[in-house]
């Protein structure tokens, strides 16, 4: 052995030489953790826990623990997350702001909504008519 070499493995493991050393990755501190805003974009659309909760095909007590218990976002879940609450995957991670477009709207009745267009149009109409009945009767009433 040259001494070169030797000084070179003397009292060194030749693993630690071949492993980069991790660097943390920081974004951009909003003040926010991530299960706060999770719960908030959550509630900004319409989605109880246990409604988040099926909608992912997961249980509502994972929804509750990514909100309280972890700072550590569900990478497995953040494409389905970031559909489901209308955000992209960088804004669920505090990477983006979310873009607040001014009007306010109540996504629990959209995604109603949105089922209902699924019905046949048989199913459909009796729906449709006591909504028209509704909002006539309100236009009636001078509201």
């Amino acid at each position: 052995m040259t001494l070169d070499t030797r000084l070179y493995t003397e009292g060194r493991d030749k693993r630690e030489d071949c492993v980069m050393p991790k660097r943390a990755v920081r974004l951009k501190d909003r003040g926010e953790r991530f299960g706060d805003r999770l719960a908030r974009l959550r509630k900004a659309a319409g989605f109880s826990q246990r409604e988040l909760a099926a909608e992912l095909g997961i249980s509502h007590r994972m929804v509750a623990y990514y909100e309280g218990e972890t700072e550590h976002p569900p990478t497995h879940l953040l494409p389905a997350l970031a559909k489901a609450l209308g955000v992209s995957a960088d804004q669920l991670l505090g990477v983006e702001q979310v873009k607040a477009n001014g009007r306010v709207r109540d996504t629990r009745l959209w995604r109603r909504f949105s089922q209902m267009e699924k019905l046949p149009p048989a199913e459909r109409k009796p729906i449709v008519q006591v909504i028209d009945a509704f909002l006539k009767g309100k236009k009636a009433g001078g509201e």
